[in-house]
């Protein structure tokens, strides 16, 4: 038997979706039309004609944004001055998402063996723009069993994984959190309860884990580790999810904790530096 955990679906998660044309910023648009151009052609540099005639955009205003993304390198000149190509300043764009994209492959070895070694249900999850989704998973040979679709979304405050993700913000970052409401660290948000959620973050630092016991789903338990990028900050946590009791679950916690720190490192994190900080 199989229990699905349905996400739960805030009421902002679909604002981006509902915006039309009023909030483009026409500049902004040009500029990426532009980038976007010289990313798909297929000679290695265009001209200012080119660019003008396959985006419509006026001359004058072309120009004024090719210098303009030239000040931060993400469009250069060509050695002859007579073309222009994508800039290095693009592959610093990139590394960020290109080190997500990697992640989850990186995570699934890892996940396998905690799959293996708890019975449970183990998820490797990132930070998105709204909340977390669900990058990759493992499930554990058990009969009865906890299972999430890949690329489900919950919220960032959501149970086990909020708190683990939240002791490791800075503070500016956690309070702006805390200041939204729709906290779903305690389950429904009614019952977040600021006293306790503090000393949970203080146990959390120490222990690099945070457990929610049967709060977001009744019967179901977890116990979640956060995830550093090689900035130092969270990128994204790893859970187990288990029908096994309070006390089982909560003994899983040094072995996920080992996970996280292992999956870390290969992302370039320095846990040490990490650690010092709290």
């Amino acid at each position: 038997m199989v229990l699905y955990i349905e996400p739960i679906q805030e009421q902002t998660d679909n604002i981006e979706e509902k915006l039309d044309d009023r909030y483009i910023v026409p500049a902004v648009e040009q500029a990426a039309i532009v980038l976007f151009l010289l990313a798909s052609s297929n000679s290695t540099h265009l001209s200012l004609i080119d660019i003008c005639k396959s985006t419509g955009i006026p001359k004058s205003k072309a120009f004024s944004i090719l210098k303009t993304l030239q000040k931060y390198a993400l469009v250069q000149r060509n050695i002859d001055g007579k073309g222009y190509s994508l800039g290095p300043g693009i592959i610093t764009l990139s590394r960020r998402a290109l080190d997500k994209m990697s992640a989850p492959r990186l995570a699934d070895p890892i996940l396998k063996e905690l799959a293996e070694k708890t019975g449970g249900t183990a998820i490797f999850g990132l930070i998105g723009e709204r909340g977390v989704f669900v990058a990759a998973k493992k499930e554990g040979e058990k009969d009865i069993g906890v299972t999430i679709r890949i690329g489900s979304y919950f919220p960032l405050t959501y149970g086990s994984h909020g708190k683990a993700i939240a002791a490791f913000l800075p503070d500016n970052e956690l309070e702006e959190i805390l200041k939204k409401g729709n906290l779903y660290f305690h389950g429904s948000p009614e019952k977040f309860d600021r006293k306790r959620f503090e000393e949970e973050i203080e146990k959390c630092r120490e222990q690099w884990f945070a457990v929610d016991m049967g709060e977001m789903k009744q019967g179901v338990n977890t116990v979640a580790t956060p995830v550093f990028g090689a900035g130092g900050t969270p990128v994204g946590y790893i859970v187990v999810i288990s029908l096994a009791s309070q006390e089982v679950v909560s003994g899983y916690g040094p072995i996920v904790v080992e996970a996280g720190k292992r999956l870390s490192e290969q992302l370039g994190a320095d846990l040490k530096r990490i650690k010092n900080r709290f």
